[in-house]
């Protein structure tokens, strides 16, 4: 049963940041679904949102409207909008097909992917090797998605695109709570990432594939979520 909670208790956005107000009120909601200070079955109301953050219902609307885009909350008929549930058993069972997704995803981009595709994931991986060099969790987990979402732009195939997109909250969820559970885990995660760019260059879909595969699964394992070698 859906508990209400008119005004959560979020800390107040800094409106002086350099970020917009939408921007900010969406990467605080998401991170308190993932940190579970809005756990699932929440009902939540932008009038309750906007006065525990401080600010206007109408930045909070927006972020609520990419939230849902993302699977992360749900607006149900009568009873308004509340969190999704992301359980360890849902989680395992979204993050098995995201295996097969991402997968298929690595494959059509070793077949497309051309100079500027490689040289943004190279840059990339900068990226994600200096944010694990310095243990930010945080940092880390947004250089991540940057990177899988260029690796799904040189895919470059709509449908394939549109179902990792229905699966973005879950795949947010796990990856958070994969980096922060199994910290000696990022170099590891760092060197599958630079392996996957060395199956792009050498054009190998199957390499690709099975590559990028075992990281997904892997990481399910290092957040508990999936047992042994499955």
């Amino acid at each position: 049963m859906a508990s209400a909670v008119s005004a959560p208790v979020l800390r107040p956005l800094d409106e002086a940041a350099s970020l917009s107000l939408a921007e900010r009120a969406f990467r605080r909601l998401r991170d308190a679904i993932v940190r579970g200070e809005l756990p699932g079955g929440t009902k939540i109301s932008e009038r309750g949102l906007a006065q525990s953050l401080g600010i206007s219902a109408q930045p909070v609307r927006d972020a609520l409207r990419r939230l849902e885009a993302d699977g992360m909350v749900v607006t149900q008929p009568r009873s308004g909008t509340v969190v999704a549930e992301f359980g360890a058993d849902r989680l395992a069972e979204m993050g098995r097909i995201r295996a097969a997704l991402e997968g298929s995803a690595a494959a059509l981009a070793a077949e497309r992917a051309g100079p500027a595709d490689l040289a943004a994931l190279e840059a990339q991986l900068v990226a994600m090797r200096q944010a694990t060099a310095a243990a930010d969790t945080a940092r880390l987990a947004e250089a991540n998605e940057r990177f899988h979402a260029l690796l799904h732009a040189a895919a470059g195939n709509a449908f394939l695109l549109r179902s990792l997109t229905a699966l973005r909250g879950y795949d947010h969820v796990h990856r958070v709570r994969a980096l922060e559970s199994a910290p000696l885990e990022l170099p590891r995660a760092l060197a599958e990432h630079a392996g996957l760019v060395e199956a792009l260059r050498q054009r190998d879909p199957d390499l690709a594939e099975a590559r990028m595969r075992a990281h997904v699964l892997r990481s399910l394992r290092a957040a508990g979520l999936l047992r042994g070698g499955a």
